[in-house]
């Protein structure tokens, strides 16, 4: 099995990162808008405490999974905690330890801020995914609710 690198985006990204993207907006059976695309995108490069961070997983030097992150201040603690947003990998890859290594990713970075708290969400019907995530995290038992 060959190894798994994970780095932050780069500007070259942009393809294989909307390419990933895609999928995983594909696989939760939405759709963004251009704007939406064009403006992520931007905002992954952008300086600023509280705007999306990304990484990039590869394997053999092909892109193969993705995770967006973000900070955002609690009143539960004088330290930001870090959303998970988005992670993706690539069907072929699944199972190849891409996904630990994203998260693990994102919670090193964290910790280099003093952050602690990764967290993030899946649909109850991704079984896979849960698999992993009962491997690495655990389960709250918090449910959400949202205002649409």
């Amino acid at each position: 099995m060959s190894d798994v690198t994970i780095r932050p985006l780069q500007q070259a990204d942009h393809d294989e990162w909307r390419r990933l993207w895609t999928a995983y907006l594909e696989f939760y059976k939405a759709t963004v808008s251009e704007e939406v695309y064009q403006t992520t995108w931007k905002r992954l490069f952008t300086n600023g405490e509280f705007e999306p961070k990304g990484f990039l997983a590869l394997i053999d030097g092909k892109p193969v999974g993705l995770v967006h992150y973000l900070y955002h201040r609690s009143c539960w603690s004088i330290v930001n905690n870090c959303y998970l947003q988005d992670l993706f990998t690539a069907p072929e890859t699944r199972g190849k330890g891409v996904g630990a290594a994203l998260i693990d990713a994102v919670k090193q970075e964290a910790a280099k801020i003093g952050v602690a708290n990764v967290y993030w969400m899946t649909h109850e019907t991704n079984a896979t995914a849960r698999k992993l995530y009962d491997r690495v995290a655990r389960q709250t038992g918090f449910i959400e609710y949202d205002l649409l």
